[in-house]
């Protein structure tokens, strides 16, 4: 028992012992905290290494391949138009009467579409055909006077030729004879002014036809006739409303001129030419494409929106139209047999006609300088010029491209 008690009693440890326990824990504390930092140390080397295998690693990309059959096209957006368009109204003012044609009829040349109130000019032609017959009367009258004088004169060379005779013979006095003579005179003064009086009543009557031709031009005018075949687009005015001289009344645009106006970027309308084929789609049958072609191109271009316009007829399109409709426009510019062509966003433009691209030449990434030339709907330009042999354009620009890089070519399935 007395053993046991004192096996329990702990041994006093004396100050050395206590330091080598203390620097026992020291170096094993030290230890673990070294392997901690190799541990930590190797986990981000490995990530490092991992990340710079990654960044420098062989990439991936898809260049371009030459295509065949290349159809290049040009957009522009217009609205359907009438060549032959014509706002019409009355030369003279006055109240429209009656209307022979309305929106949507269709009209032929000189056919009466409406009339304003003539009544006061009816009068003005009634006044003028009675001064036209004044006119021929008194023109019959001075006739009749002019016939009348030179019979007279007539007369009276006749009556002197006697007198004269008379008085050689000295059968008469001088007096009788001068006054034959005088006689004579005044007959032919007589006749020259029924002469003047008739040519003053024949002008008279000229001037009386021309009024009446002028007052019955103008009756015509109350009168509105179609100027060519068409159909009223519009009528601006109702039945009882006063016009003024020359105000439109009704719009007319012949069908078989109506067109597609659109407007195309300058920058893409170098290559478009009369007659080239056009696919047009209207908006109202967005499903349905009709075909045409190249009419006109605008000699001026639009100043603000720098866009040339161009007109293009439509075979085939519905018979009724309206003016104004949207429509877009695909114009053909080329169709190229062979075409190597890429987006134009991999190309770093320095003018319309050349550019800085990716390339892949011997594995690596390189930068090359390409012209350019025509460039299609959905994006892409056509490399114009040769490349060296060997060498492929990068059509998808990526992150971590660098010159000299190495690059592994991905062919599409």
């Amino acid at each position: 028992m007395i053993a046991k008690e004192r096996s329990r009693v702990e041994i006093p440890r004396t100050t050395f012992q206590q330091d080598v326990e203390r620097r026992l824990k020291q170096f094993i504390n030290l230890t673990n905290r070294f392997k901690l930092i190799s541990i930590s140390s190797l986990a981000v080397l490995l990530a490092m290494i991992g990340f710079a295998f990654y960044l420098y690693r062989p990439i991936q990309i898809s260049v371009a391949k030459p295509e065949r059959n290349v159809v290049v096209k040009v957009f522009g957006l217009g609205t359907v138009e009438a060549r032959i368009f014509s706002r019409i109204g009355f030369k003279i003012s006055g109240t429209l009467v009656t209307l022979y044609a309305d929106h949507g009829d269709k009209v032929h040349a000189g056919q009466v579409v409406a009339r304003i109130d003539g009544s006061e000019q009816r009068a003005r032609v009634a006044k003028a055909e009675a001064q036209l017959l004044s006119a021929e009367a008194a023109v019959q009258v001075a006739r009749a006077a002019a016939g009348k004088a030179e019979a007279q004169l007539a007369q009276r060379v006749l009556w002197n030729r006697r007198r004269q005779e008379l008085l050689s013979k000295q059968s008469i006095s001088i007096e009788a004879a001068e006054e034959a003579q005088l006689t004579e005179n005044t007959a032919r003064s007589d006749v020259l002014v029924t002469r003047a009086e008739q040519s003053a009543a024949e002008a008279r009557l000229k001037d009386a036809k021309a009024q009446i031709e002028i007052e019955k031009t103008i009756l015509s005018q109350h009168d509105l006739t179609a100027p060519f075949d068409g159909v009223i687009v519009l009528r601006a005015k109702e039945l009882g409303s006063i016009l003024a001289a020359t105000e439109p009344l009704f719009t007319i645009a012949a069908p078989d001129t109506i067109w597609i106006l659109a407007y195309v970027d300058e920058v893409r309308s170098g290559d478009i030419r009369l007659g080239q084929s056009v696919e047009i789609r209207l908006r109202s049958i967005p499903n349905a494409a009709f075909q045409g072609k190249v009419e006109r191109i605008g000699i001026e271009s639009d100043r603000v929106n720098e866009e040339r316009r161009i007109y293009v007829s439509c075979q085939g399109c519905p018979e009724t139209f309206y003016l104004g409709e949207q429509s877009e426009v695909y114009i053909t510019t080329a169709v190229l047999d062979v075409a190597l062509l890429i987006p134009e966003v991999a190309v770093e433009f320095i003018d319309s006609s050349h550019g800085n691209v990716w390339t892949i030449e011997k594995g690596r990434l390189g930068r090359r300088q390409i012209t350019l030339g025509k460039r299609s709907l959905d994006g892409r330009v056509e490399v114009s010029a040769p490349l060296p042999e060997g060498t492929s354009i990068v059509t998808v620009v990526l992150p971590g491209f660098a010159e000299g890089r190495s690059a592994r070519i991905v062919h599409d399935r």
